[in-house]
């Protein structure tokens, strides 16, 4: 018998990363997360199993395997989803434990994740893989069940598709993201319809989903800015709401409780000095993880 608990507790945060990446669910990654541990010590327990020499790599594959044959059962109900379906979004501040947190970069923003929903299971593992874990495509292949050529044409596919939707196109200062996050805070929580339109830009964006738990909610894009405001206030209004600025998925965002429990997450993008996507999600099912 093998003790893995060293290379586990080593490279247990990689495997998370990888499934929360693909599944875009904070509690399947867990599942998978704890799926992959199981295999990890099975593997132990196998009197001739060679010793791993790319435990790394090893674990990546399991967890991938895992996340991919999740995320193919659920495409038929995402399709069916009511309103659009974003991943469940990633918060952090002073009082999250590090055994919880996601490692936050550029492949954990918002804005990438819901391109990646356009793809294929296929083309978002290989160019998760690939592009940010740095796996060689017969490790992607072997993954995928297909040929490193066909693993490699996915990656390439995925990365046109996100170049297409302009994914990074803009950047902002961190410093002016979070000055923009608190005056849509500051307006939100005094109802100033003004304030809120003068941070947002005028072709600004609004995707929010509830899950279809909220009848009044809006299912459908909410475009340009007076309009977005219009109805977010009419939403929020009158209900005592309390709108904190935090990290939300390495971007700063706004969390929005009433009576101390956490009802929605609104996800930012920025672009010349003004707020021009919002990624609402009030799912309660979501938002679970968040406190």
């Amino acid at each position: 018998m093998t003790d893995f608990s060293d290379l586990w507790t080593a490279h247990r945060h990689v495997v998370r990363d990888v499934a929360y990446r693909v599944l875009g669910s904070v509690a399947e990654a867990e599942d998978v997360t704890q799926e992959t541990y199981l295999r990890l010590l099975a593997r132990g327990d196998e009197p001739d199993a060679e010793p791993l020499d790319e435990p790394r790599a090893w674990l990546v594959t399991v967890a991938s395997r895992l996340a991919i044959d999740r995320l193919r059962s659920h495409e038929h109900s995402r399709r069916a989803y009511v309103g659009p379906w974003l991943p469940e979004p990633i918060v952090t501040d002073e009082r999250t434990l590090p055994e919880d947190r996601v490692t936050l970069d550029d492949s954990v923003r918002m804005a990438l994740l819901v391109v990646l929903e356009q793809l294929t299971p296929a083309e978002r593992t290989a160019f998760l893989l690939h592009d940010v874990f740095d796996l060689g495509f017969d490790r992607v292949a072997d993954v995928l069940g297909v040929s490193p050529a066909s693993a490699r044409q996915s990656a390439s596919r995925a990365r046109k598709r996100i170049a297409a939707q302009g994914e990074a196109r803009f950047s902002v200062d961190p410093a002016a993201a979070r000055r923009l996050s608190e005056r849509f805070a500051a307006a939100a929580s005094e109802g100033d319809l003004e304030g809120l339109v003068a941070v947002l830009a005028t072709d600004a964006t609004g995707h929010f989903d509830t899950g279809g738990v909220f009848p009044d909610a809006p299912t459908d894009v909410v475009t340009g800015a007076e309009t977005i405001a219009r109805q977010f206030l009419a939403g929020v209004g009158g209900l005592g709401l309390d709108f904190e600025v935090a990290e939300v998925n390495a971007e700063p965002g706004v969390v929005i409780r009433r009576r101390g429990r956490v009802i929605s997450v609104l996800a930012l993008e920025f672009a010349e000095e003004r707020i021009s996507v919002i990624h609402g999600i009030g799912n309660p099912k979501k938002l679970a993880h968040v406190r």
